[in-house]
């Protein structure tokens, strides 16, 4: 059942195309707006919600409506403009569906998903009911708890829209978990199973033999007590009861895709002169050739990459942290999140980066070394991990078993080194010695591990390093 309606046209949608948009679903309607007027709602008489309008995006990222929709849209530059009904109730999505419809009809463009754009007809509510305030009032939550918000999405890719991210931030400042419920055949973007914070979010999957599993675990999943938790196995006794696996979670094929996964750690003393994003560029050039695609605020990416752009926006918004998607081009799928804090030490950028490779495709582990080295001398390079899995090329989480990566390496940023007490950081219990970057009197480290994906016991000599390098 369609919760979203997305239209993507050649031109900006113009006031007066929305307004005959939502006029479309009949003159009874009222019009109100939300969030700093940035979402135009059409409301039942009393106020409530039925269907809630972002304002168009100016999409100028190659590969975006593909990525997230499956959608051909039309030539760069195009509007991406997405509407949400009201769940639960069936006259607020087929409201949607007219909506969109009457927008694409009269601004050129195609909706998506097709079906849910078919025809333009005024749409009869009377009588209908639509969830209550606070739910209603948080276009993306369709249902609220005491002890999380739970957001429905029926999407081919989960991705970190303007709606998700206010759901994110909204349940965080009211100290609530997420829940995210999506059919079987629905992933998630990176970006969104990056952000997901600790019990009780989860990602929850309908199922039509085992009814509801978490997307990341398989744990089986039932509504109870106000939130989705897992079911408690057969046991003897209480103590040796195991949660039960979803069966569609456990249906694994080995496609021979891979990611390689980078996440590093920046601390830039604060200046003026400052410019953010740097160290992102110089990874995905040593690693792909070529800057990043775009960026954004939310997905889709819509703005094309620009340094001095990310740098303006964490200044203007600074101290509050700013978060923003990267990615990059449909022939090289790629994607990083990036947070942008003030500290005490600094202006810190913690990014993670994913790389999708196919069957037929190497991982450019060969140059690894020499972007590791770029971010030690270049931008105050703090750590690095690298990893290696068996996953997805186009970087979509699927709701199946996705083994762990292993790690490749792990770089130590050059101040770090100096600060470790005598030779702790060069004579470590690996078999290998780590590899010096940048100038020999003040070097960061690069110690290399296996890295063999069928082969986790990488994991051992990583945590023997860490533990080493802390001095435990």
């Amino acid at each position: 059942m369609t919760k979203d309606v997305i239209t993507l046209t050649p031109k900006m949608p113009d006031p007066m195309t929305v307004l005959a948009g939502l006029l479309s679903g009949g003159p009874d309607k009222l019009v109100g707006t939300t969030g700093e007027d940035a979402v135009v709602q059409l409301c039942d008489p009393e106020g409530r919600p039925l269907m809630s309008v972002e304002a168009p995006l100016l999409v100028q990222v190659a590969g975006e409506a593909e990525r997230l929709l499956g959608a051909a849209p039309p030539p760069l530059p195009y509007w991406w403009t997405e509407a949400r009904a009201t769940t639960g109730v069936a006259e607020a999505e087929r409201l949607a569906g007219t909506f969109s419809a009457r927008l694409a009809h009269l601004a050129g463009g195609s909706a998506w998903p097709p079906e849910a754009a078919r025809s333009v007809a005024v749409v009869e509510t009377d009588g209908v009911s639509v969830a209550p305030t606070p739910a209603a009032a948080q276009p993306a939550v369709d249902v609220l708890t005491d002890k999380v918000a739970v957001v429905i999405a029926d999407r081919p890719v989960v991705a970190m829209t303007a709606w998700l991210s206010d759901a994110f931030r909204a349940v965080a400042n009211a100290e609530l978990g997420l829940q995210v419920v999506t059919p079987a055949g629905s992933t998630l973007s990176p970006a969104v199973r990056n952000s997901l914070p600790g019990w009780p979010s989860r990602w929850v999957v309908q199922d039509e033999r085992d009814g509801y599993y978490d997307g990341l675990s398989g744990s089986v999943l039932r509504f109870q007590n106000g939130l989705f938790a897992p079911v408690e196995g057969e046991g003897a006794t209480p103590m040796d009861a195991r949660t039960p696996l979803a069966a569609a979670f456990q249906e694994v094929t080995d496609t021979g895709e891979r990611q390689l996964a980078v996440s590093f750690r920046t601390v830039h003393p604060a200046d003026d002169r400052l410019v953010l994003g740097g160290a992102l560029e110089s990874v995905w050039r040593e690693l792909t050739g070529e800057p990043p695609a775009g960026w954004g605020t939310a997905e889709p990416a819509n703005l094309p990459w620009s340094l001095r752009q990310l740098t303006d926006l964490a200044h203007d918004r600074s101290p509050e942290p700013t978060w923003v998607v990267v990615v990059g081009s449909p022939d090289r799928p790629g994607l990083a999140t990036v947070r942008i804090t003030r500290t005490k030490g600094g202006v810190e950028e913690d990014v993670t980066l994913a790389f999708g490779y196919g069957p037929d495709e190497e991982p450019p582990v060969a140059a690894l070394t020499r972007a590791a080295e770029v971010l030690a001398t270049r931008h105050h390079l703090q750590s690095m991990l690298v990893q290696l899995r068996k996953a997805r090329r186009d970087l979509a989480v699927p709701p199946r078993f996705e083994g762990p990566g292993v790690p490749l390496a792990f770089v130590l940023g050059a101040e770090e080194v100096r600060e470790m007490p005598g030779d702790r950081a060069r004579n470590t219990p690996l078999s290998e010695p780590p590899v010096a970057l940048g100038p020999k009197s003040r070097p960061a480290l690069y110690y290399p591990l296996p890295g063999d994906p069928a082969d986790l016991s990488g994991w051992q000599d990583f945590e023997r390093l860490m533990r080493h390098l802390k001095g435990a």
